[in-house]
């Protein structure tokens, strides 16, 4: 099935498990009508924000950081880019956040390409999945500056770390992120190698998905693309 551009995205919602224990929960399969979903910028006007996503921010301190699509020839599908573009709050513990609840995720695969752009505090970044609101998701992000991978949730605002590895990643290339979670297990891959594996149960439900940027790290991502289980 070819991709689908966003003003024609048909969004789905998908099963979760929700049993607690200490292995990984498979959910039920989906039909199999249920389409991979590719959310592009490409028709979306330069400045603007997609169809129904929102900009948030969790320990929010001052404005809300600047979100919109940018022309980026170098992005994965050309010309546009979702970027963060400027971080106005000044705030060195503010996640900055960019996400819709019109696709709603639980079980299956986020993928998106990713490229630090800039950063003194902090740089680069990842998606966000299960999204309940501002201060409720899980994050898979990468950090050129501290040259490490890492997933975590956050629950009521407050940051946990699930798995953490060492990697080195370029800034100003363009790099892509690849979560797979079904029931309480999450493995999350780097450029295409699994570099983190943890079980979970914290965040069960469905929920949105976006992106995700931590103080004043300027990043640019594409391709985002959510395929269920």
């Amino acid at each position: 099935m070819l991709p689908l551009r966003l003003a024609a995205l048909a969004f789905v919602t998908l099963g979760c498990s929700t049993a607690s224990t200490d292995r990984p929960q498979e959910s039920a399969a989906p039909s199999a009508s249920t389409p991979a979903q590719t959310v592009g910028f490409d028709d979306v006007p330069e400045g603007a924000l997609p169809e129904g996503w929102r900009i948030g921010g969790t320990h929010q301190v001052g404005p809300l950081a600047s979100w919109q699509v940018a022309l980026d020839p170098s992005a994965p599908t050309p010309p546009h880019a979702l970027a963060l573009t400027a971080s106005t709050h000044g705030s060195e513990g503010t996640f900055n956040l960019c996400w819709t609840d019109r696709v709603t995720f639980a079980d299956g695969t986020i993928e998106v390409a990713f490229r630090a752009v800039a950063g003194e505090v902090d740089q680069g970044g990842g998606p966000i999945w299960r999204v309940q609101g501002a201060d409720d998701y899980y994050v898979c992000r990468a950090n050129p500056l501290e040259s490490n991978f890492r997933v975590y949730y956050v629950a009521g605002g407050s940051r946990h770390q699930l798995a953490s590895a060492p990697v080195e990643i370029r800034s100003g290339t363009w790099h892509r992120i690849r979560v797979e979670h079904v029931g309480n297990h999450v493995a999350c891959f780097l450029d295409g190698e699994k570099l983190l594996e943890a079980i979970d149960d914290h965040l069960s439900a469905p929920g949105g998905v976006g992106l995700w940027t931590k103080a004043d790290a300027v990043t640019s991502f594409d391709d985002l693309r959510v395929e269920p289980r």
